[in-house]
Protein backbone atom coordinates (compact mmCIF):
# COMPACT_ATOMS: atom_id res chain seq x y z
CA UNK A 1 0.00 0.00 0.00
CA UNK A 2 2.68 2.22 0.68
CA UNK A 3 4.63 1.70 -2.40
CA UNK A 4 1.48 2.40 -4.15
CA UNK A 5 0.95 5.81 -2.30
CA UNK A 6 4.32 6.23 -3.45
CA UNK A 7 4.26 5.48 -7.11
CA UNK A 8 0.39 8.06 -7.14
CA UNK A 9 2.48 11.01 -5.37
CA UNK A 10 5.53 10.71 -8.03
CA UNK A 11 2.80 10.42 -10.85
CA UNK A 12 1.08 13.83 -9.54
CA UNK A 13 4.68 15.42 -9.60
CA UNK A 14 5.24 14.41 -13.42
CA UNK A 15 1.79 15.82 -13.96
CA UNK A 16 2.49 19.07 -12.20
CA UNK A 17 5.34 19.77 -13.93
CA UNK A 18 4.36 18.56 -17.40
CA UNK A 19 1.58 21.53 -16.58
CA UNK A 20 3.97 23.74 -15.66
CA UNK A 21 6.41 23.68 -18.06
CA UNK A 22 5.74 21.80 -21.87
CA UNK A 23 1.59 22.66 -21.46
CA UNK A 24 2.31 26.05 -20.42
CA UNK A 25 4.98 26.30 -23.68
CA UNK A 26 2.28 25.07 -26.16
CA UNK A 27 -0.80 26.86 -24.48
CA UNK A 28 1.60 30.52 -25.30
CA UNK A 29 1.49 29.16 -29.01
CA UNK A 30 -1.59 27.97 -29.61
CA UNK A 31 -4.67 28.80 -27.12
CA UNK A 32 -7.10 25.69 -27.02
CA UNK A 33 -10.00 25.67 -29.42
CA UNK A 34 -12.63 26.62 -26.81
CA UNK A 35 -12.51 27.58 -23.21
CA UNK A 36 -14.74 23.70 -22.14
CA UNK A 37 -14.74 20.10 -23.84
CA UNK A 38 -17.89 18.65 -23.57
CA UNK A 39 -19.52 15.16 -24.83
CA UNK A 40 -22.52 14.81 -26.59
CA UNK A 41 -23.86 14.48 -23.05
CA UNK A 42 -22.40 17.98 -21.98
CA UNK A 43 -20.20 15.87 -19.89
CA UNK A 44 -17.21 17.48 -19.11
CA UNK A 45 -13.89 16.42 -20.61
CA UNK A 46 -10.19 16.88 -19.16
CA UNK A 47 -7.27 18.16 -20.69
CA UNK A 48 -5.40 14.65 -20.50
CA UNK A 49 -5.95 11.53 -18.49
CA UNK A 50 -2.86 10.05 -17.13
CA UNK A 51 -2.03 7.75 -14.22
CA UNK A 52 -3.23 10.16 -11.54
CA UNK A 53 -6.85 9.90 -12.77
CA UNK A 54 -7.09 6.00 -12.26
CA UNK A 55 -5.25 6.46 -8.98
CA UNK A 56 -7.84 4.84 -7.22
CA UNK A 57 -8.95 1.98 -9.88
CA UNK A 58 -7.66 -1.48 -9.29
CA UNK A 59 -6.80 -3.77 -11.84
CA UNK A 60 -8.45 -6.74 -10.25
CA UNK A 61 -11.25 -5.43 -8.60
CA UNK A 62 -12.36 -2.79 -11.06
CA UNK A 63 -10.80 -4.35 -14.47
CA UNK A 64 -9.38 -7.75 -13.96
CA UNK A 65 -9.81 -10.28 -17.40
CA UNK A 66 -12.31 -10.49 -20.35
CA UNK A 67 -14.40 -13.29 -19.23
CA UNK A 68 -13.71 -12.88 -15.43
CA UNK A 69 -15.81 -11.13 -12.73
CA UNK A 70 -16.65 -7.98 -12.82
CA UNK A 71 -16.79 -8.53 -16.48
CA UNK A 72 -16.01 -4.88 -17.49
CA UNK A 73 -13.72 -5.84 -20.46
CA UNK A 74 -16.54 -8.44 -21.62
CA UNK A 75 -18.14 -11.87 -20.77
CA UNK A 76 -15.95 -14.21 -23.05
CA UNK A 77 -12.48 -14.34 -22.50
CA UNK A 78 -11.95 -14.23 -25.93
CA UNK A 79 -14.07 -11.75 -26.83
CA UNK A 80 -14.88 -11.78 -30.72
CA UNK A 81 -12.28 -14.22 -31.45
CA UNK A 82 -14.79 -17.45 -31.15
CA UNK A 83 -17.63 -15.87 -32.54
CA UNK A 84 -18.85 -12.23 -33.83
CA UNK A 85 -21.67 -10.06 -32.42
CA UNK A 86 -24.99 -11.09 -34.21
CA UNK A 87 -25.85 -8.58 -37.00
CA UNK A 88 -29.46 -8.20 -36.37
CA UNK A 89 -30.92 -5.39 -38.47
CA UNK A 90 -34.35 -3.94 -37.58
CA UNK A 91 -36.89 -4.11 -40.61
CA UNK A 92 -40.64 -3.91 -40.69
CA UNK A 93 -42.67 -2.43 -42.56
CA UNK A 94 -46.63 -2.13 -45.03
CA UNK A 95 -47.72 -6.08 -44.81
CA UNK A 96 -46.50 -9.17 -43.18
CA UNK A 97 -45.26 -10.39 -46.81
CA UNK A 98 -43.30 -7.45 -47.74
CA UNK A 99 -41.55 -7.68 -44.53
CA UNK A 100 -41.36 -11.24 -45.25
CA UNK A 101 -39.40 -10.67 -48.54
CA UNK A 102 -36.94 -8.24 -46.49
CA UNK A 103 -36.20 -10.53 -44.17
CA UNK A 104 -34.90 -12.90 -46.90
CA UNK A 105 -33.26 -10.76 -48.45
CA UNK A 106 -30.92 -9.46 -45.50
CA UNK A 107 -30.39 -13.33 -44.46
CA UNK A 108 -29.31 -13.88 -47.98
CA UNK A 109 -26.79 -10.83 -47.62
CA UNK A 110 -25.24 -11.99 -44.78
CA UNK A 111 -27.49 -11.04 -41.80
CA UNK A 112 -27.43 -13.51 -38.70
CA UNK A 113 -30.39 -12.56 -36.71
CA UNK A 114 -33.97 -10.83 -37.86
CA UNK A 115 -35.15 -8.22 -35.79
CA UNK A 116 -39.30 -7.27 -36.15
CA UNK A 117 -40.51 -3.50 -36.57
CA UNK A 118 -44.32 -3.61 -35.48
CA UNK A 119 -46.35 -0.72 -36.70
CA UNK A 120 -47.97 1.80 -34.40
CA UNK A 121 -51.39 0.27 -33.98
CA UNK A 122 -49.61 -2.84 -33.51
CA UNK A 123 -47.62 -1.21 -30.25
CA UNK A 124 -50.61 0.14 -28.95
CA UNK A 125 -52.62 -2.94 -29.08
CA UNK A 126 -54.85 -2.09 -31.92
CA UNK A 127 -56.15 -4.29 -35.00
CA UNK A 128 -55.58 -2.54 -38.47
CA UNK A 129 -59.46 -2.03 -38.72
CA UNK A 130 -59.46 0.26 -35.93
CA UNK A 131 -60.95 3.81 -36.29
CA UNK A 132 -57.72 4.48 -33.66
CA UNK A 133 -55.55 2.89 -36.67
CA UNK A 134 -56.51 4.79 -39.58
CA UNK A 135 -52.95 6.23 -41.19
CA UNK A 136 -50.54 4.27 -39.29
CA UNK A 137 -51.06 1.28 -40.75
CA UNK A 138 -47.74 -0.57 -41.99
CA UNK A 139 -46.19 2.93 -41.69
CA UNK A 140 -43.65 2.87 -38.94
CA UNK A 141 -43.41 -0.69 -39.11
CA UNK A 142 -44.72 -4.11 -40.32
CA UNK A 143 -48.69 -4.59 -39.69
CA UNK A 144 -49.83 -7.48 -37.97
CA UNK A 145 -53.29 -8.33 -36.23
CA UNK A 146 -53.96 -12.01 -35.65
CA UNK A 147 -51.89 -15.09 -35.74
CA UNK A 148 -52.50 -15.24 -39.72
CA UNK A 149 -50.43 -12.70 -39.97
CA UNK A 150 -47.54 -13.81 -37.75
CA UNK A 151 -47.93 -16.69 -40.12
CA UNK A 152 -47.43 -15.11 -43.35
CA UNK A 153 -44.67 -12.93 -41.70
CA UNK A 154 -42.41 -16.06 -40.75
CA UNK A 155 -43.57 -18.24 -43.92
CA UNK A 156 -40.27 -20.00 -45.14
CA UNK A 157 -38.28 -19.05 -41.92
CA UNK A 158 -37.91 -21.58 -39.78
CA UNK A 159 -37.77 -20.16 -36.36
CA UNK A 160 -35.88 -23.17 -34.85
CA UNK A 161 -32.94 -22.21 -36.66
CA UNK A 162 -32.80 -18.43 -36.42
CA UNK A 163 -33.15 -15.91 -33.64
CA UNK A 164 -35.49 -13.39 -33.81
CA UNK A 165 -36.11 -9.99 -31.75
CA UNK A 166 -39.19 -8.61 -31.48
CA UNK A 167 -39.71 -4.86 -30.71
CA UNK A 168 -42.82 -4.97 -29.09
CA UNK A 169 -43.97 -3.80 -25.30
CA UNK A 170 -47.67 -3.16 -24.18
CA UNK A 171 -49.12 -5.79 -25.79
CA UNK A 172 -45.51 -8.13 -25.86
CA UNK A 173 -47.53 -11.15 -23.85
CA UNK A 174 -49.67 -11.36 -27.01
CA UNK A 175 -46.97 -11.19 -29.83
CA UNK A 176 -44.62 -14.01 -27.42
CA UNK A 177 -48.16 -16.02 -27.76
CA UNK A 178 -47.96 -15.75 -31.57
CA UNK A 179 -44.80 -16.64 -32.04
CA UNK A 180 -44.91 -19.69 -30.04
CA UNK A 181 -48.00 -21.25 -31.92
CA UNK A 182 -46.44 -20.36 -35.11
CA UNK A 183 -43.28 -21.83 -33.88
CA UNK A 184 -45.68 -25.00 -33.14
CA UNK A 185 -47.27 -25.40 -36.46
CA UNK A 186 -43.60 -25.10 -37.74
CA UNK A 187 -43.14 -28.45 -35.50
CA UNK A 188 -40.40 -26.50 -33.61
CA UNK A 189 -39.62 -27.53 -30.39
CA UNK A 190 -40.55 -24.68 -27.79
CA UNK A 191 -37.07 -25.90 -25.56
CA UNK A 192 -35.13 -25.43 -28.67
CA UNK A 193 -36.03 -21.83 -30.32
CA UNK A 194 -34.25 -18.82 -29.24
CA UNK A 195 -34.99 -15.39 -29.44
CA UNK A 196 -36.20 -11.77 -27.78
CA UNK A 197 -39.18 -9.92 -26.36
CA UNK A 198 -38.49 -5.90 -25.98
CA UNK A 199 -41.36 -6.26 -23.46
CA UNK A 200 -39.56 -3.60 -21.39
CA UNK A 201 -42.77 -1.92 -19.93
CA UNK A 202 -40.90 0.98 -17.12
CA UNK A 203 -39.20 2.55 -20.56
CA UNK A 204 -42.64 3.15 -22.02
CA UNK A 205 -43.85 5.25 -19.04
CA UNK A 206 -40.40 6.68 -19.11
CA UNK A 207 -39.36 7.67 -22.70
CA UNK A 208 -41.79 6.49 -25.76
CA UNK A 209 -44.97 6.52 -24.56
CA UNK A 210 -46.73 3.16 -25.62
CA UNK A 211 -48.61 1.83 -23.15
CA UNK A 212 -51.99 -0.12 -22.72
CA UNK A 213 -52.30 -0.98 -19.06
CA UNK A 214 -51.38 0.68 -15.62
CA UNK A 215 -47.97 0.35 -14.40
CA UNK A 216 -48.18 -2.37 -11.81
CA UNK A 217 -51.07 -4.76 -14.43
CA UNK A 218 -48.13 -4.28 -17.05
CA UNK A 219 -45.88 -5.32 -14.66
CA UNK A 220 -47.74 -8.62 -13.94
CA UNK A 221 -47.93 -9.24 -17.90
CA UNK A 222 -44.08 -8.95 -17.92
CA UNK A 223 -43.49 -11.62 -14.50
CA UNK A 224 -45.95 -13.63 -16.49
CA UNK A 225 -43.74 -14.13 -19.33
CA UNK A 226 -40.82 -14.22 -17.59
CA UNK A 227 -42.31 -17.77 -15.27
CA UNK A 228 -43.92 -19.24 -18.41
CA UNK A 229 -40.57 -18.75 -20.42
CA UNK A 230 -38.53 -19.80 -17.65
CA UNK A 231 -40.50 -22.98 -17.57
CA UNK A 232 -41.50 -23.43 -21.32
CA UNK A 233 -38.96 -22.04 -23.71
CA UNK A 234 -35.86 -21.97 -21.59
CA UNK A 235 -33.44 -20.48 -24.19
CA UNK A 236 -35.73 -17.67 -24.74
CA UNK A 237 -35.46 -14.06 -23.76
CA UNK A 238 -38.44 -12.81 -22.24
CA UNK A 239 -37.20 -9.17 -21.95
CA UNK A 240 -34.90 -7.17 -23.16
CA UNK A 241 -34.29 -4.12 -20.85
CA UNK A 242 -34.11 -1.12 -22.93
CA UNK A 243 -32.18 2.32 -22.54
CA UNK A 244 -32.18 2.80 -25.94
CA UNK A 245 -35.71 4.64 -26.31
CA UNK A 246 -34.42 6.79 -22.95
CA UNK A 247 -31.46 8.10 -25.09
CA UNK A 248 -33.91 8.62 -27.80
CA UNK A 249 -35.98 11.00 -26.00
CA UNK A 250 -33.15 13.03 -24.42
CA UNK A 251 -31.31 11.41 -21.86
CA UNK A 252 -27.61 11.66 -21.55
CA UNK A 253 -25.77 8.58 -21.69
CA UNK A 254 -25.37 8.11 -17.77
CA UNK A 255 -29.18 8.32 -17.66
CA UNK A 256 -29.69 5.97 -20.05
CA UNK A 257 -27.11 3.89 -18.22
CA UNK A 258 -28.59 4.46 -14.73
CA UNK A 259 -32.59 4.14 -15.80
CA UNK A 260 -32.07 1.04 -17.80
CA UNK A 261 -30.05 -0.79 -15.44
CA UNK A 262 -32.18 -0.04 -12.76
CA UNK A 263 -34.92 -1.49 -14.98
CA UNK A 264 -33.52 -4.09 -14.90
CA UNK A 265 -33.11 -4.64 -11.33
CA UNK A 266 -36.85 -3.53 -10.92
CA UNK A 267 -37.30 -6.29 -12.84
CA UNK A 268 -35.53 -8.92 -11.14
CA UNK A 269 -36.85 -7.80 -7.65
CA UNK A 270 -40.19 -8.11 -8.93
CA UNK A 271 -39.48 -11.70 -10.16
CA UNK A 272 -38.57 -12.25 -7.26
CA UNK A 273 -41.27 -11.74 -5.45
CA UNK A 274 -43.04 -13.53 -7.50
CA UNK A 275 -41.39 -16.91 -6.52
CA UNK A 276 -39.25 -17.64 -9.39
CA UNK A 277 -35.66 -18.67 -9.34
CA UNK A 278 -32.57 -16.17 -9.76
CA UNK A 279 -30.56 -18.97 -11.70
CA UNK A 280 -33.37 -19.87 -13.84
CA UNK A 281 -34.76 -16.03 -14.74
CA UNK A 282 -32.07 -13.34 -14.80
CA UNK A 283 -29.50 -15.38 -16.98
CA UNK A 284 -32.24 -14.70 -19.57
CA UNK A 285 -33.01 -10.92 -19.24
CA UNK A 286 -30.74 -9.40 -21.81
CA UNK A 287 -30.17 -5.66 -21.88
CA UNK A 288 -30.65 -2.74 -25.45
CA UNK A 289 -28.67 -0.05 -25.71
CA UNK A 290 -28.00 2.81 -27.83
CA UNK A 291 -24.64 4.01 -29.77
CA UNK A 292 -23.99 7.67 -29.50
CA UNK A 293 -22.05 9.99 -31.63
CA UNK A 294 -19.37 10.35 -28.77
CA UNK A 295 -17.27 7.72 -29.61
CA UNK A 296 -15.56 7.05 -25.91
CA UNK A 297 -18.78 7.67 -23.45
CA UNK A 298 -20.58 5.24 -25.27
CA UNK A 299 -17.44 2.45 -24.66
CA UNK A 300 -17.46 3.66 -21.20
CA UNK A 301 -21.12 3.24 -21.03
CA UNK A 302 -21.15 -0.09 -22.07
CA UNK A 303 -18.09 -1.41 -19.50
CA UNK A 304 -19.87 0.32 -16.24
CA UNK A 305 -23.20 -1.46 -17.27
CA UNK A 306 -21.49 -4.83 -17.76
CA UNK A 307 -19.60 -3.89 -14.04
CA UNK A 308 -22.19 -2.57 -12.65
CA UNK A 309 -25.32 -5.46 -12.88
CA UNK A 310 -22.15 -7.85 -11.98
CA UNK A 311 -21.63 -6.03 -8.86
CA UNK A 312 -25.76 -5.62 -7.84
CA UNK A 313 -26.01 -9.54 -8.63
CA UNK A 314 -23.68 -10.62 -6.36
CA UNK A 315 -23.79 -7.62 -3.57
CA UNK A 316 -27.87 -7.07 -3.74
CA UNK A 317 -29.33 -10.62 -4.81
CA UNK A 318 -26.43 -12.73 -3.78
CA UNK A 319 -25.50 -14.49 -7.29
CA UNK A 320 -23.21 -17.05 -7.26
CA UNK A 321 -23.34 -18.38 -10.79
CA UNK A 322 -21.54 -16.66 -13.68
CA UNK A 323 -24.44 -16.03 -15.96
CA UNK A 324 -26.84 -14.23 -13.25
CA UNK A 325 -23.90 -11.79 -13.29
CA UNK A 326 -22.73 -11.53 -16.63
CA UNK A 327 -24.43 -8.81 -18.87
CA UNK A 328 -25.83 -9.58 -22.10
CA UNK A 329 -26.35 -6.49 -24.23
CA UNK A 330 -28.13 -5.58 -28.26
CA UNK A 331 -26.76 -2.07 -29.57
CA UNK A 332 -28.65 0.07 -32.15
CA UNK A 333 -26.85 3.08 -33.82
CA UNK A 334 -28.50 6.37 -32.76
CA UNK A 335 -31.77 7.11 -35.19
CA UNK A 336 -32.12 10.44 -32.89
CA UNK A 337 -28.56 11.39 -34.64
CA UNK A 338 -29.55 10.66 -38.17
CA UNK A 339 -30.22 14.31 -40.38
CA UNK A 340 -32.45 14.63 -42.96
CA UNK A 341 -29.99 17.43 -44.36
CA UNK A 342 -26.97 15.91 -45.89
CA UNK A 343 -28.46 12.34 -45.44
CA UNK A 344 -25.14 10.40 -46.84
CA UNK A 345 -23.35 12.05 -43.99
CA UNK A 346 -25.41 9.46 -41.94
CA UNK A 347 -23.65 6.63 -43.08
CA UNK A 348 -20.23 8.11 -41.48
CA UNK A 349 -22.01 8.30 -38.24
CA UNK A 350 -23.48 4.97 -38.27
CA UNK A 351 -20.53 3.38 -38.96
CA UNK A 352 -18.40 5.46 -36.06
CA UNK A 353 -21.70 4.56 -33.77
CA UNK A 354 -20.98 0.81 -34.84
CA UNK A 355 -17.64 1.10 -34.10
CA UNK A 356 -17.91 2.06 -30.40
CA UNK A 357 -20.65 -0.84 -29.50
CA UNK A 358 -18.05 -3.43 -31.07
CA UNK A 359 -15.45 -1.98 -28.66
CA UNK A 360 -17.92 -1.77 -26.03
CA UNK A 361 -18.40 -5.74 -26.45
CA UNK A 362 -21.75 -5.70 -27.87
CA UNK A 363 -23.47 -8.96 -28.24
CA UNK A 364 -25.80 -7.96 -31.11
CA UNK A 365 -26.30 -5.07 -33.41
CA UNK A 366 -28.21 -2.68 -35.65
CA UNK A 367 -26.72 -0.22 -37.76
CA UNK A 368 -29.00 2.23 -38.99
CA UNK A 369 -29.69 3.09 -42.76
CA UNK A 370 -28.97 6.51 -44.08
CA UNK A 371 -32.03 7.68 -44.98
CA UNK A 372 -34.12 6.60 -41.57
CA UNK A 373 -34.60 10.55 -40.98
CA UNK A 374 -36.73 10.54 -44.12
CA UNK A 375 -38.54 7.38 -43.96
CA UNK A 376 -37.83 3.83 -43.64
CA UNK A 377 -34.92 2.22 -45.57
CA UNK A 378 -35.12 1.14 -48.84
CA UNK A 379 -33.91 -1.87 -50.00
CA UNK A 380 -29.92 -0.60 -50.84
CA UNK A 381 -29.97 1.44 -47.57
CA UNK A 382 -30.66 -1.19 -45.20
CA UNK A 383 -27.93 -3.01 -47.39
CA UNK A 384 -24.86 -0.46 -46.83
CA UNK A 385 -25.87 -0.47 -42.94
CA UNK A 386 -25.32 -4.09 -43.30
CA UNK A 387 -22.05 -3.83 -45.46
CA UNK A 388 -21.23 -1.31 -42.38
CA UNK A 389 -21.31 -4.06 -39.84
CA UNK A 390 -19.63 -6.61 -42.13
CA UNK A 391 -16.68 -4.36 -42.94
CA UNK A 392 -16.09 -3.49 -39.08
CA UNK A 393 -15.80 -7.45 -38.78
CA UNK A 394 -13.74 -8.55 -41.75
CA UNK A 395 -11.73 -5.16 -42.32
CA UNK A 396 -10.21 -3.23 -39.53
CA UNK A 397 -9.27 -5.78 -37.60
CA UNK A 398 -10.93 -4.47 -33.94
CA UNK A 399 -12.14 -7.91 -33.49
CA UNK A 400 -8.68 -9.08 -33.24
CA UNK A 401 -8.32 -8.49 -29.71
CA UNK A 402 -10.52 -8.57 -26.29
CA UNK A 403 -11.07 -5.39 -25.21
CA UNK A 404 -8.10 -3.05 -26.98
CA UNK A 405 -9.36 -0.09 -25.20
CA UNK A 406 -9.16 -2.12 -22.03
CA UNK A 407 -6.31 -0.06 -19.81
CA UNK A 408 -6.86 3.38 -21.52
CA UNK A 409 -6.48 6.16 -18.66
CA UNK A 410 -9.07 7.86 -20.58
CA UNK A 411 -11.80 5.08 -21.05
CA UNK A 412 -11.19 3.38 -17.47
CA UNK A 413 -11.47 7.17 -15.47
CA UNK A 414 -15.05 7.52 -18.21
CA UNK A 415 -15.51 4.01 -16.92
CA UNK A 416 -15.58 4.93 -13.53
CA UNK A 417 -17.59 8.16 -13.40
CA UNK A 418 -19.98 6.25 -15.33
CA UNK A 419 -20.24 4.03 -12.92
CA UNK A 420 -20.32 6.20 -9.82
CA UNK A 421 -22.96 8.76 -11.47
CA UNK A 422 -24.78 5.51 -11.73
CA UNK A 423 -24.68 4.35 -8.55
CA UNK A 424 -25.72 8.12 -7.76
CA UNK A 425 -29.38 7.72 -8.91
CA UNK A 426 -29.78 4.23 -7.87
CA UNK A 427 -29.81 5.79 -4.40
CA UNK A 428 -32.27 8.68 -5.40
CA UNK A 429 -34.42 6.19 -6.75
CA UNK A 430 -33.90 3.72 -3.78
CA UNK A 431 -35.17 6.48 -1.35
CA UNK A 432 -38.27 6.69 -3.74
CA UNK A 433 -39.34 2.84 -3.05
CA UNK A 434 -38.14 1.63 -6.30
CA UNK A 435 -38.05 2.58 -10.14
CA UNK A 436 -42.26 1.67 -10.54
CA UNK A 437 -42.52 4.66 -7.44
CA UNK A 438 -39.95 6.59 -9.57
CA UNK A 439 -41.84 6.51 -12.60
CA UNK A 440 -45.25 7.15 -10.78
CA UNK A 441 -44.11 10.39 -8.99
CA UNK A 442 -42.25 11.16 -12.37
CA UNK A 443 -39.03 11.33 -11.46
CA UNK A 444 -36.85 9.61 -14.68
CA UNK A 445 -39.24 11.53 -16.83
CA UNK A 446 -38.11 15.07 -15.36
CA UNK A 447 -34.68 14.09 -15.85
CA UNK A 448 -34.76 13.04 -19.56
CA UNK A 449 -37.29 16.14 -20.46
CA UNK A 450 -34.35 18.49 -18.59
CA UNK A 451 -31.97 16.80 -20.64
CA UNK A 452 -33.10 17.36 -23.64
CA UNK A 453 -33.90 21.06 -23.08
CA UNK A 454 -30.29 21.72 -22.03
CA UNK A 455 -28.88 19.57 -25.24
CA UNK A 456 -31.21 21.97 -27.35
CA UNK A 457 -30.20 24.90 -25.84
CA UNK A 458 -26.02 24.12 -26.48
CA UNK A 459 -26.89 23.16 -30.19
CA UNK A 460 -28.48 26.85 -30.51
CA UNK A 461 -25.67 28.08 -28.62
CA UNK A 462 -23.40 26.42 -30.51
CA UNK A 463 -21.60 24.73 -28.25
CA UNK A 464 -22.65 21.46 -29.67
CA UNK A 465 -22.02 20.52 -33.71
CA UNK A 466 -24.08 18.85 -36.25
CA UNK A 467 -22.14 18.92 -39.40
CA UNK A 468 -24.74 20.03 -41.79
CA UNK A 469 -27.23 21.22 -39.53
CA UNK A 470 -25.74 24.37 -37.23
CA UNK A 471 -21.98 23.62 -38.81
CA UNK A 472 -21.23 23.20 -42.76
CA UNK A 473 -24.85 23.48 -43.83
CA UNK A 474 -25.35 23.66 -47.55
CA UNK A 475 -27.65 26.38 -49.43
CA UNK A 476 -28.27 23.78 -52.06
CA UNK A 477 -28.08 19.86 -51.56
CA UNK A 478 -27.76 18.08 -55.07
CA UNK A 479 -28.75 14.59 -53.68
CA UNK A 480 -31.93 13.02 -53.97
CA UNK A 481 -32.63 10.37 -51.99
CA UNK A 482 -35.14 7.47 -53.01
CA UNK A 483 -37.36 6.73 -49.91
CA UNK A 484 -39.92 4.03 -49.51
CA UNK A 485 -43.34 5.01 -49.59
CA UNK A 486 -45.90 3.04 -47.87
CA UNK A 487 -49.63 3.81 -49.12
CA UNK A 488 -53.11 3.21 -48.04
CA UNK A 489 -53.60 -0.27 -50.06
CA UNK A 490 -51.84 -1.66 -46.97
CA UNK A 491 -54.62 -1.01 -44.90
CA UNK A 492 -57.00 -2.51 -47.14
CA UNK A 493 -54.80 -5.52 -48.27
CA UNK A 494 -54.70 -6.20 -44.01
CA UNK A 495 -58.44 -5.26 -43.01
CA UNK A 496 -59.09 -7.96 -46.25
CA UNK A 497 -56.97 -10.31 -44.23
CA UNK A 498 -58.66 -9.89 -40.68
CA UNK A 499 -62.55 -9.94 -42.02
CA UNK A 500 -61.38 -13.59 -43.78
CA UNK A 501 -60.32 -14.61 -40.89
CA UNK A 502 -62.93 -13.68 -38.80
CA UNK A 503 -65.11 -15.48 -40.99
CA UNK A 504 -63.43 -18.51 -41.43
CA UNK A 505 -62.63 -19.01 -37.51
CA UNK A 506 -64.69 -20.43 -34.90
CA UNK A 507 -66.21 -17.40 -33.28
CA UNK A 508 -67.56 -19.34 -30.08
CA UNK A 509 -64.51 -20.64 -29.26
CA UNK A 510 -62.63 -17.45 -29.69
CA UNK A 511 -65.12 -15.94 -26.87
CA UNK A 512 -65.03 -18.88 -25.08
CA UNK A 513 -60.94 -18.20 -24.89
CA UNK A 514 -61.44 -14.31 -24.41
CA UNK A 515 -63.41 -15.06 -21.37
CA UNK A 516 -60.87 -17.20 -20.13
CA UNK A 517 -58.28 -14.56 -20.61
CA UNK A 518 -60.28 -12.21 -18.34
CA UNK A 519 -60.74 -14.62 -15.81
CA UNK A 520 -57.38 -15.24 -15.71
CA UNK A 521 -56.51 -11.59 -14.97
CA UNK A 522 -59.01 -11.41 -12.48
CA UNK A 523 -57.98 -14.39 -10.44
CA UNK A 524 -54.04 -13.06 -10.67
CA UNK A 525 -53.20 -16.30 -12.80
CA UNK A 526 -50.62 -16.24 -15.27
CA UNK A 527 -51.96 -15.18 -18.32
CA UNK A 528 -49.70 -16.45 -21.14
CA UNK A 529 -51.82 -19.74 -20.84
CA UNK A 530 -54.62 -18.45 -21.72
CA UNK A 531 -53.31 -15.74 -24.22
CA UNK A 532 -51.86 -18.52 -26.44
CA UNK A 533 -54.75 -20.59 -26.13
CA UNK A 534 -57.12 -17.14 -27.58
CA UNK A 535 -54.27 -16.79 -30.51
CA UNK A 536 -54.63 -20.58 -31.11
CA UNK A 537 -58.25 -19.59 -32.34
CA UNK A 538 -57.42 -16.72 -34.04
CA UNK A 539 -58.40 -14.38 -32.05
CA UNK A 540 -56.79 -10.73 -32.77
CA UNK A 541 -54.42 -8.51 -31.17
CA UNK A 542 -56.89 -5.94 -30.40
CA UNK A 543 -59.59 -8.10 -28.92
CA UNK A 544 -57.12 -9.63 -26.73
CA UNK A 545 -56.08 -6.71 -25.84
CA UNK A 546 -59.75 -5.11 -25.20
CA UNK A 547 -60.02 -8.36 -22.92
CA UNK A 548 -57.23 -7.12 -20.62
CA UNK A 549 -58.37 -3.77 -20.83
CA UNK A 550 -61.54 -4.81 -19.28
CA UNK A 551 -60.05 -5.81 -16.15
CA UNK A 552 -56.88 -3.91 -16.11
CA UNK A 553 -58.41 -0.65 -17.16
CA UNK A 554 -55.85 2.02 -19.15
CA UNK A 555 -52.73 3.80 -17.79
CA UNK A 556 -53.45 7.52 -17.80
CA UNK A 557 -50.18 9.92 -17.64
CA UNK A 558 -50.38 12.69 -14.74
CA UNK A 559 -49.08 15.92 -15.12
CA UNK A 560 -44.93 15.83 -14.79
Amino acid sequence: MQELKEASSQDQLKRNRWEEITLQKSLGRQPERTSKFQTVSLANIARLYDPTDVADVSFDRDISFPGEFPYTRGIHATGYRGKLWTMRQFAGFGTPEETNARFKYLLKEGQTGLSVAYDLPALMGYDADSSLSEGEVGKCGVAVSSLADMEALFEGIPLDQVTVSQTINAPASVFLAMYLVVAEKQNADWKKISGTLQNDILKEYIAQKEWIYPIRSAMKLVIDTFEFCTNHVPRYNPISVSGYHIREAGATALQELAFTLRDGIEYVDWGMRAGLDLERFVPRISFFFNAHNDFFEEIAKYRAARRIWARVMRDQFGAVNERVMQMRFHTQTAGVSLTVQQPLNNIVRVAIQALAGVLGGTQSLHTDAYDEALALPTDRAALIALRTQQIIAEETGVANTADPLGGSYFVEALTTEMEQGALDYFDRIDAMGGMVEAVEKGFPQREVQDSAYQYQKALERGEQTIVGVNKYAMADELQEVPILVIDENVRNHQVERLERTRAQRDNSAVERTLDAVRKAAQRGDNTMPATIDAVREYATLGEICSALRDVYGIYEEPAI
